[in-house]
């Protein structure tokens, strides 16, 4: 129970470790103001990938499984840079959803049960 709590409250943490990053950024002229919600999105995917390899090496009973976080981190990183990149054009986008519904697909088949 307190691993989970201790999870919850480092994830709310790195969230706004993640809104506070995406909005210096974008004051700083780094990165457009358009661009941050498709950046903060990209970022809370890296941080599922974390969560993931927590979950991985210490599993907990009724928390998600380590390859749902992956799946869920993929998509998010996906969705964020498909949008980011928009701007360059939508062909772009598209390939990089595709890439990361193969990559899912990919490690699914190589899961071991």
């Amino acid at each position: 129970m307190a691993s989970s709590v201790n999870r919850s409250l480092l994830s709310v943490g790195f969230l706004l470790i993640i809104i506070v990053i995406s909005v210096l950024l974008g004051s700083m002229n780094v990165v457009a103001w358009t661009l941050v919600p498709p950046l903060m999105i990209a970022l809370c995917g890296c941080w599922l990938f974390v969560l993931a390899a927590l979950q991985s090496a210490n599993p907990q009973k009724y928390g998600r499984g380590a390859m749902s976080l992956m799946g869920w981190g993929v998509l998010f990183i996906a969705v964020g840079g498909a949008l980011y990149v928009a701007g360059f054009g939508l062909v772009y986008s598209f390939a990089i959803v595709l890439l990361a519904l193969a990559a899912l697909a990919i490690f699914a088949a190589f899961r071991r049960k």
